[in-house]
């Protein structure tokens, strides 16, 4: 349980920090660069978090599949099928995290700032 709310903390702070600097981004004037600098950290938050994630899962995932073939090398086949899926799920979390900062970066309406 605290997990999922570490996770749904990170997540509306980086949904938060967007809105921000898109609602800055309509002001004009200085909040231009006050939204490239808040887009640009809720970008690398949100590939960085994903990662350090799934990291952590993948790590337990392979953890514990080596200790259940060590415990029963019979079934390792089964062990390592179910452990490549494992890893693959978590992976795929890393990757929406990479495309969630892939649209912060350029659907901004600053791309040209940004030097994209």
């Amino acid at each position: 349980m605290k997990k999922l709310g570490v996770v749904a903390l990170t997540a509306l702070m980086v949904l938060g920090m967007s809105s921000v600097a898109m609602a800055a981004a309509h002001e004009g004037g200085g909040g231009n660069q006050l939204a490239i600098a808040l887009v640009c950290i809720a970008a690398a938050l949100s590939v960085g978090l994903a990662a350090l994630g799934c990291g952590i899962g993948i790590g337990v995932v392979s953890g514990n599949a080596c200790a259940g073939i060590a415990r029963n090398p019979e079934i390792s086949g089964k062990i390592t099928v179910t452990m490549i899926l494992g890893i693959a799920f978590a992976e795929s979390l890393t990757i929406f995290g990479l495309v969630i900062s892939l649209i912060l970066l350029y659907a901004h309406p600053y791309g040209a700032a940004l030097g994209i």
